[in-house]
C-alpha cells in the first residue's frame, strides 16, 4: 500500500472534522449575537475556512442565514474557496 492510499482516509477524515468544527463555531457565532454576547473573531472564522473548513462555512451561511451580506468577510470567505478549488483542480491535472 502505497503512502497516497495512506494519505486518503486521513485527509478525508480531517476535512470531515473540520468541516463540522467550522459549521458549529459558524453557529454558535450567530447564537452569541443573537444573545449579545461576545462574538467569535472574524479571522477565526476565516482561518477554519482556509484550513479545510470552506464547504462547513457556506453551509453554515445559508442555514443560519449568517455573515451572508457582512463585507470584506463575504469576499475573502470566496476568495479563499477560489484559491483552494484552483489549487484542487490543480492537483487534479497533475
Amino acid at each position: 500500500m502505497g503512502s497516497s492510499a495512506t494519505l486518503l482516509p486521513l485527509a478525508a477524515a480531517w476535512l470531515l472534522l473540520i468541516n463540522l468544527w467550522t459549521f458549529q463555531r459558524f453557529g454558535a457565532d450567530k447564537a452569541r449575537a443573537r444573545r449579545g454576547q461576545r462574538r467569535i473573531a472574524e479571522r477565526d472564522l476565516l482561518g477554519l475556512a482556509l484550513i479545510g473548513g470552506t464547504p462547513g462555512a457556506f453551509l453554515a451561511r445559508r442555514v443560519f442565514r449568517h455573515k451572508t451580506r457582512k463585507q470584506p468577510f463575504t469576499t475573502q470567505l470566496q476568495l479563499i474557496a477560489a484559491v483552494q478549488l484552483g489549487t484542487v483542480i490543480g492537483w487534479w491535472i497533475i
